[in-house]
């Protein structure tokens, strides 16, 4: 039986997410929960770790890396972050272990843009980076990493040259419960990528991305002037945003750039019939998957490389 040689974490804002992993990077457990760094905080995140550790049978020894929110300056230790232009390497090496317990904790760090004009910060999404590119980081890539708070990366090779986040997904939560729009949307079905408003919508956005405030508020005349249904209007307004998100995304890199959506669930089949609809060529990887195998390229450079870090 293949004996655990690392414990894998990706530590959100709400949610927790633990792997048992063996030196061949293959998964002997897992453990889910909502205990995110917001409640994390309350509660203490050593304890909430050593819970999952303890459910999983973890030797004492057993070392662990861990990516997200547990290293924000809110989180448990603060692990900063790597500047662009960022080696992806750069991530494992920045690592920060944390003080005062007798386990070897790692806490990877984030990537950020100090430009003036368009300073941005990401953590976590590094970690899908180094995942989903660490088998294939030649050329010009522009990554798409959908979110509450979505990632366009751009990467020479294995260097994140720049990135911009896009507030697309928190947008449209307040849009649809907090403005006139509620009144368009209320009562709106679960939706997918086929849905010809959304389709038409993602279009619409992507030729005219200027006008995103007017063909936002279509949703409610739309619906007032032609009968648009409630998740007519909820399928539109998404597509709007999706699609000015593809637009302002695309001008961070030409078109030889090889598009790679990381995603999963909903989001990855909403963004795949966007791109389709936009006409773009892209490779989808599993958004699971890249963390898991980022954490796994980080863990085996801090854990088991004869040039591992001491710090």
């Amino acid at each position: 039986m293949a004996q655990p040689a690392y414990v894998a974490v990706d530590w959100g804002t709400s949610s927790f997410r633990l792997w048992l992993m063996d030196a061949e990077n293959a998964v002997l457990a897992e453990r889910r929960s909502g205990e995110g760094m917001t409640s994390a905080a309350g509660i203490g995140f050593a304890t909430v770790l050593d819970a999952h550790l303890a459910a999983v049978s973890a030797p004492d020894a057993l070392p662990v890396v861990i990516c997200g929110m547990a290293g924000a300056r809110q989180g448990w230790v603060e692990a900063g972050y790597i500047d662009v232009p960022a080696q992806l390497a750069a991530v494992a090496q920045g690592a920060v272990r944390v003080p005062g317990v007798a386990r070897d904790i790692r806490i990877l760090p984030g990537i950020a843009q100090r430009s003036v004009d368009t300073p941005d910060v990401m953590r976590g999404e590094e970690t899908q980076l180094l995942g989903s590119l660490s088998d294939s980081a030649a050329g010009e890539n522009l990554v798409c990493m959908p979110g509450t708070h979505s990632k366009w990366v751009a990467v020479s090779g294995s260097t994140v040259t720049s990135f911009s986040s896009f507030m697309t997904g928190e947008v449209f939560d307040v849009l649809s419960k907090q403005s006139i729009l509620k009144h368009a949307v209320g009562g709106a079905e679960p939706f997918d990528g086929s849905h010809p408003a959304f389709r038409a919508a993602v279009k619409a956005a992507c030729a005219r991305p200027a006008m995103i405030s007017n063909l936002i508020f279509t949703a409610r005349s739309g619906q007032l002037l032609h009968g648009l249904d409630a998740t007519g209007a909820a399928a539109r307004l998404s597509g709007i945003l999706i699609g000015t998100e593809i637009a302002g995304g695309l001008t961070m890199a030409d078109r030889s750039a090889t598009i790679r959506l990381v995603a999963s669930g909903r989001l990855q089949g909403l963004y795949e019939a966007a791109l389709e609809t936009a006409g773009l060529a892209f490779e989808t990887v599993d958004a699971d998957l890249a963390v898991r195998q980022g954490l796994a390229t980080a863990a085996h450079s801090l854990f088991f490389s004869t040039a591992k870090a001491t710090s």
